[in-house]
């Protein structure tokens, strides 16, 4: 599975990232879901795993102790909040232009959080990450989801189980449902990228090791984000982020009217309400958006 393509490296690099991106977006359209393989540098997922140790520390993380989080896994939610190693997960090129694809560029960060299976934990309830949302299935892509693998993910450590076709039926799946799946196995620095309305669920882990993944998911923008960004997040701390991840956490107008403040960019207002210090604006980077009426 997501075997990745040979690549002609004398090409454009920028026409073969084009083509990588809408061949990994026509795959999830097709089976729901696709493999991103050796998508990060390894020296960042190595960070990233040691941070999220740090956290488990900090914040003395232990098990929610329900059947959807586990009992045997540990989680930490908003990690935007926990440090400016996390703000490169949501903005990395080699995933965030395959989600574009299948949402599109007013795509929203709907959560950015941690899972780390430990030995003995079981399988996780299939189901579909778009399912509360309360309109007719099959439709349209609105949650689109990422599993950064920091850890190798096998069978028998707790990978993703994956129904592949199923973002095309016209029902969710039953919660508890006994369902034939297979495992999302892939290498540490590879990435899971699906349609929210495929079936799903973590593995249960049999080894004596633990399974870490960082789940970074996106919404369509017109979609209400799972985790509330504008509050999760301190405004002094959104300045400081670059114009991209401020537009992905929620400071942006979709298709130039869904969010607006009077008539105004919320990007706008942030910027202008802060005295803290701000990076410095990237070339062809303003705070004007056009509003739909606009163009009339």
């Amino acid at each position: 599975m997501g075997d990745r393509p040979l690549i002609d490296h004398d090409a454009d690099p920028r026409e073969a990232s084009r083509l990588q991106a809408e061949r990994h977006a026509a795959e999830i359209a097709e089976k729901g879901y696709t493999l991103i393989a050796d998508a990060i540098d390894l020296h960042i997922i190595d960070e990233l795993l040691a941070d999220l140790d740090r956290l488990h520390e900090e914040l003395s993380v232990q098990p929610a102790g329900n059947g959807f989080e586990g009992h045997r896994t540990l989680r930490v939610y908003n990690l935007l909040a926990h440090g400016p190693l996390w703000q490169h997960v949501p903005v990395h090129p080699s995933v965030l232009p395959v989600v574009e694809r299948v949402l599109d560029p007013g795509c929203l960060i709907s959560s950015l959080s941690s899972i780390d299976i430990r030995p003995g934990e079981v399988a996780q309830p299939i189901h579909a990450d778009d399912q509360l949302i309360p309109i007719p299935k099959p439709h349209p892509p609105t949650v689109c989801n990422t599993m950064w693998a920091l850890t190798d993910f096998t069978d028998a450590n707790g990978a993703t189980r994956l129904v592949p076709g199923s973002h095309l039926a016209d029902h969710n799946p039953i919660f508890g449902g006994d369902y034939e799946t297979i495992p999302a196995e892939m290498a540490r620095g590879s990435v899971l990228v699906w349609h929210g309305s495929l079936w799903h669920g973590g593995g249960a882990n049999g080894t004596g090791e633990r399974r870490v993944g960082v789940a970074m998911n996106y919404c369509a923008g017109y979609i209400r984000q799972q985790e509330n960004q504008q509050l999760g997040l301190p405004a002094a701390l959104v300045r400081s982020f670059p114009k991209r991840l401020q537009q992905l956490v929620g400071y942006s107008i979709y298709s130039g009217l869904i969010g607006h403040i009077d008539k105004n960019d919320p990007r706008t207002l942030l910027m202008a309400s802060g005295t803290e210090s701000q990076p410095a604006p990237a070339p062809g980077d303003t705070n004007d958006s056009s509003m739909v009426w606009d163009a009339t």
